[in-house]
């Protein structure tokens, strides 16, 4: 057997199978690049799926982080330390909002957002106690909790983990009348995805987040706008929502604020609506924690030069326009997305998303599907244009043979 077989046996034979790896053992990486147990190279086109935006050990992130390691990592939030208030104040700078609460990872911040928005609906909008629904859409992709996977629509994201938890009203992406009938007195919060990346990188009709903002203000509903993959860059602006000047009562992020070093998510909001907690109703031990603020802070600053927003909108562009020359000549049935992230969807005679990328992996690209025959293409943002259209290049070859 070789190296990278040996290794995935052995991964194999002690994890759980909770998910299905492309059959590559990476070793190191740099920038846009991977290299494996045997030595092979291969184009990262995926990025963590935004975890990794600003690439693979990015210098500014790696040194912010050794200067942490070496001073404090981790106290609890029992006490205060001296990151916190800098990243606190930076992060809410940065989203033009005024109050930050610290988590770990996208999941946690989502259920945190869930707890702010039933809270803030007993105690500030007067919902009777236990009462408290939340909208949510169609093919929706949030995380992977008992009480996430309860409103998603996904049969293997929730099938076989009931009972579900209540309170949450399902409606299709984009249609902004269903959303409006299915909203009642009880209703504080509606929580979607600017961009579906699970889903496949669904961007929704013109005019439906600015009519989701509208009806949420109308009826005294939080907006809560999950930018975990599609903010921080990805889509050429600081966040997705920014394309249509939509500006949300929350946002909830996470992958690329960790810089692709550490899990750091957050929720953000105004002081009003995060201020619904008191002490001891909501914490994480490892939230906000020292390490985690050193290297997110850094990930702000870096944002704040508008550099890498304006290089995912330029590259994007080009993005773009390359996958859209491959439509219409059979192998490409549709390209979406905006900045650098599309969903690709691959002729289904041509074979399934997964095929099409175990073929692009023995190109040296490596990319991942979703939903049958999609797949998702989604570099870091410091990827150079050549090695993008290398990567190009390679999904040509694979389409053509």
């Amino acid at each position: 057997m070789s190296t990278t077989e040996n290794a995935i046996a052995s991964a194999e034979a002690h994890s759980a199978h909770n998910y299905h790896p492309l059959p590559v053992v990476v070793a190191s990486a740099e920038g846009a690049w991977m290299t494996d147990v045997e030595g092979r190279r291969y184009l990262d086109m995926l990025a963590g799926y935004s975890a990794l935006n600003f690439g693979h050990g990015n210098r500014r992130l790696i040194d912010a982080a050794k200067a942490q390691l070496e001073r404090v990592t981790l106290t609890s939030r029992a006490f205060y330390h001296d990151r916190f208030a800098e990243f606190c104040t930076e992060l809410a700078a940065l989203c033009c909002m005024e109050t930050v609460l610290p988590m770990n990872t996208g999941a946690e911040a989502v259920e945190t957002a869930v707890k702010t928005a039933r809270k803030w609906g007993y105690r500030v909008k007067g919902v009777p106690d236990g009462m408290a629904k939340i909208i949510v859409a169609s093919d929706n992709f949030h995380g992977r909790t008992t009480t996430i996977v309860s409103f998603s629509t996904d049969p293997e994201a929730r099938a076989d983990f009931g009972p579900y938890t209540p309170g949450f009203e399902i409606v299709p992406y984009g249609d902004l009348t269903a959303m409006r009938e299915a909203m009642t007195e009880n209703t504080v919060a509606v929580l979607i995805e600017p961009i579906q990346g699970e889903a496949g990188v669904l961007v929704p009709p013109a005019g439906y987040l600015p009519g989701v903002r509208e009806l949420t203000r109308e009826r005294n509903v939080l907006f809560i706008a999950d930018e975990i993959q599609s903010g921080l860059g990805r889509t050429g602006k600081t966040f997705a929502l920014d394309h249509e000047g939509v500006v949300p009562d929350m946002y909830v992020l996470g992958k690329a604020l960790g810089g692709g070093v550490v899990p750091v998510s957050a929720v953000v909001s105004s002081a009003d609506v995060l201020g619904v907690f008191r002490p001891g109703e909501h914490g994480s031990t490892f939230g906000g924690n020292p390490l985690a603020c050193a290297v997110a802070l850094e990930v702000v600053a870096m944002l704040r030069t508008g550099e890498y927003q304006q290089r995912a909108a330029e590259l994007g562009d080009h993005l773009h326009r390359e996958l859209g020359l491959l439509t219409g000549g059979g192998a490409v049935e549709a390209v979406r997305g905006r900045g650098l992230w599309a969903g690709v969807d691959i002729a289904p005679a041509l074979g399934t998303g997964r095929e099409i990328s175990e073929k692009l992996m023995e190109q040296g690209v490596l990319v991942k599907d979703t939903h049958g025959s999609t797949i998702r293409i989604a570099p870091p943002l410091v990827i150079s244009k050549e090695d993008l259209d290398w990567g190009l290049d390679r999904l040509r070859t694979v389409l053509s043979a």
